[in-house]
């Protein structure tokens, strides 16, 4: 059912399930576990912190946070009083920061008490002012009559969080999402994954900036009535896994980068043999899964790992594999409920083939980007929103295929990057490989791999590329090989292959 705004409001739904059994755990920290009394608790510590810093209805709060209780508990206490959460990443650096903050307009900046005192003065300097908090219970008190934050313009009190990505320009963009986006998306993912249940622990280490973090790790526990153990950040990974086993977690949304650094620890012996076992289900997104992985998890952790896929604009989940059972290896899955798709091609007109660029609309996709009318015009026509991938679809199975901007056109042909490294990295002296198209002097794009060597592994450029000529057709052969130490990185764990592709263009 898609719920209109005047009927959701997340703070309303979370505060039900707070008091409906407010002695049953809601979430570990630290060592420990906290009620639902204990989260309600919190949340009105920080509603009424922020009330007395003269926080109000339509305004934004941006957060400098890792993931942390009172990070949670912030978010519905501003719900609870009209305005939106814009949780920032805290490494971007200052000139970063300053230009998206400039963009959103925050009534002031939250972080925690521990930050160093540069940064702060830093944000000052640039006239945003800063909230100190520590990460848990109790805040600290107000003066008599002392107000943070300026008049900035005020916003409808159905936005309740605005996520900020540089995009590919290297400029802010934010994506506004509403209650209803929210609420419904996590339906949708409840829904949709079988095993799912109320009675699972979810580990939320995902980086809170990032709509998985925030959406499917922080607010939807909350929402379907499930409890979290609350991570700061996934390194060091071994307080992780010590989260993992000391809370009993049974379920995570996470980057194929945190499976592959878990299942690296337990063949090492950094970790228990066992730690995945008591998993229902373990699903990532955000990036591509390598197929080695898989052999990887079924190998040493016993369980598979399945894929879904999703954009911020859509809150985020788009297709989920709903189970162990109907799971496909190399698809997201099919599509969660209350979607309408459409395939396109990269002109824009409607396509009868399988494949195409995939445009979507429903309950849980924004109405454009914050500010920015011209960006939104480019991506949002007609209520559809034009999602960048190309992609395929059988059986009702969703195939990623590639980002439009990711697809290497070689005389002509489609050269899709992600088939290329499937090859690669079943060499066994590959641990990981990108590939992206480079400028070719007669014209168009060639491709080039950038490759991680497994220790100790002796393998050249040149028998690489043989061992791709073996088994790709003539056009989608990498013409040259780069060994590399490391791939660059979001702060997801994501490969920034838009990073690789400008080096090569600037040489």
């Amino acid at each position: 059912m898609i719920c209109s705004a005047a009927t959701v409001r997340l703070e309303k739904i979370i505060d039900g399930r707070l008091t409906h059994n407010s002695d049953d755990r809601c979430f570990w920290w630290d060592g420990k576990w906290y009620s639902k009394a204990d989260f309600s608790k919190l949340a009105a510590e920080c509603e009424s912190y922020l009330r007395n810093a003269g926080f109000s209805e339509g305004q934004r709060l941006a957060t400098l946070m890792p993931n942390c209780p009172v990070f949670t508990a912030l978010s519905l206490a501003i719900w609870r009083i009209g305005g939106a959460v814009v949780p920032l990443n805290i490494k971007s650096g200052a000139e970063s920061l300053t230009s998206t903050l400039e963009l959103i307009e925050p009534y002031a900046v939250a972080m925690l008490d521990n930050v160093r005192n540069e940064m702060r003065s830093v944000l000052q300097a640039g006239g945003f002012d800063c909230l100190a908090l520590p990460p848990n219970s109790p805040l600290p008190r107000f003066a008599e009559n002392r107000k943070f934050g300026k008049t900035s313009s005020i916003l409808s009190p159905d936005t309740c969080v605005i996520f900020t990505t540089s995009g590919t320009t290297g400029k802010p963009k934010a994506v506004p999402l509403s209650h209803v986006n929210i609420y419904e998306n996590c339906c949708a993912i409840h829904e949709a994954v079988i095993p799912l249940d109320s009675k699972d622990v979810l580990l939320n280490v995902m980086p809170n900036f990032h709509t998985v973090g925030y959406t499917i790790a922080n607010i939807m526990p909350l929402i379907i009535d499930a409890s979290q153990a609350i991570v700061p950040e996934f390194m060091p990974p071994g307080r992780t896994i010590k989260a993992i086993q000391d809370a009993g977690v049974t379920f995570m949304f996470v980057v194929p980068a945190v499976v592959s650094y878990l299942l690296h620890a337990m063949e090492r012996g950094d970790a228990p043999k066992d730690l995945l076992e008591p998993f229902t289900m373990i699903i990532t997104g955000g990036d591509r899964l390598a197929d080695n992985v898989h052999e990887m998890a079924v190998r040493i952790g016993g369980k598979d790992v399945a894929e879904g896929y999703g954009l911020t604009e859509t809150s985020p989940a788009i297709a989920l594999n709903r189970d162990y059972e109907t799971h496909r290896r190399g698809t997201v899955g099919p599509f969660v409920r209350n979607y309408e798709w459409r395939l396109r091609t990269k002109s824009g007109e409607d396509t009868d083939k399988n494949e195409g660029v995939l445009w979507v609309r429903g309950p849980s996709v924004t109405t454009g980007y914050f500010r920015s009318p011209e960006t939104t015009a480019e991506r949002f026509v007609d209520g559809w929103f034009n999602t960048g991938d190309y992609v395929q679809v059988e059986d009702g199975y969703l195939k990623i295929l590639d980002r439009i901007t990711d697809i290497i056109i070689v005389s002509g042909f489609n050269v899709y990057p992600q088939e290329v490294e499937l090859i690669l990295n079943e060499h066994p002296a590959i641990r990981g490989a990108i590939v992206v198209g480079i400028p070719n002097k007669f014209g168009g794009e060639i491709p080039k791999a950038f490759v991680l060597k497994e220790e100790r592994a002796n393998v050249t450029e040149r028998e690489i590329v043989k061992y791709c000529k073996e088994r790709l057709a003539h056009f989608k052969v990498p013409r040259s090989v780069e060994f590399v130490d490391e791939f660059p990185l979001s702060g997801t764990g994501k490969v920034l292959r838009r990073i690789l592709r400008d080096r090569e263009r600037e040489k």
